[in-house]
């Protein structure tokens, strides 16, 4: 079975700075996928080259056996590849309802405004928002309002969900029910792919690791062989850090 997303040898350029530089990569239907690295190493570049907020300066990109290389956001969105926002930006007079809704619009998951706001309070219940539907999504804690990124991007019906810092500023128990409810998305059969600093986040959800470095795919892997990786030690986890890991599977 071929893979869900192919990147091909993309690169992604702003002037003279190389934020992308050759990355191949593959990611299986079904997998979840930690993207890490340090700041500035090209992460969100990448997952805005997939949904296609940048396009590549070179290389492909394939999805589900298609080359979305040159597609506009919403057309990747119609496809079934859905993305969160590391800075967290509802529609903030709208209600909660009516931001889950208007994603079912515009990632073509539903006919009708009937049907797309069936579809996003089935969401709002999945992440247990259901209370606030009604609630200015401005008037939401940060906690809620990570949960409603993430039913906005279910309800856009995705089967490549790219996450982009879901946790950041969290704190341990919100991060607990966060992780939560990432196992119950991937286990409806979505793939996933998530960017985050949080090793322990990245052990625990993840099946493969792909490590980025000045714009380079350095290392991919099971976690077990990326914490004692000497390059991923040297540019991002620290030495330390990698003889304290007990072996991951």
């Amino acid at each position: 079975m071929s893979a869900l997303l192919e990147l091909a040898g993309v690169s992604r350029a702003f002037g003279g700075l190389r934020a992308l530089s050759s990355v191949d990569l593959a990611v299986q239907r079904g997998e979840v996928v930690g993207l890490i690295g340090p700041n500035g190493a090209g992460k969100t570049t990448l997952v805005n080259v997939v949904t296609g907020v940048h396009r590549a300066t070179s290389g492909r990109v394939r999805f589900d056996g298609e080359d979305v290389t040159r597609l506009r956001p919403y057309q990747a969105a119609r496809r079934g590849i859905a993305r969160t926002f590391q800075i967290v930006q509802p529609f903030s007079a709208m209600t909660v309802l009516e931001n889950v809704t208007a994603a079912a619009l515009f990632g073509g998951a539903a006919r009708s405004i009937a049907e797309a706001r069936a579809q996003a309070r089935e969401q709002l219940a999945f992440v247990g928002l259901e209370q606030a539907a009604d609630r200015r999504a401005g008037a939401l804690t940060l906690a809620m309002r990570k949960r409603l990124e993430l039913a906005k991007g279910l309800a856009m019906r995705p089967k490549l969900l790219l996450l982009d810092e879901v946790n950041a500023g969290l704190n341990a128990v919100e991060m607990d029910a966060a992780l939560a409810l990432i196992r119950g998305i991937a286990a409806r059969g979505v793939t996933i792919v998530i960017i985050e600093h949080l090793m322990k986040v990245v052990l625990s959800l993840c099946s493969r690791i792909v490590v980025l470095h000045h714009g380079e795919l350095i290392a991919a892997g099971k976690p077990s062989e990326i914490v004692k990786d000497a390059r991923v030690v040297q540019a991002y986890l620290g030495r330390r850090y990698a003889e304290a890991q007990p072996a991951h599977g």
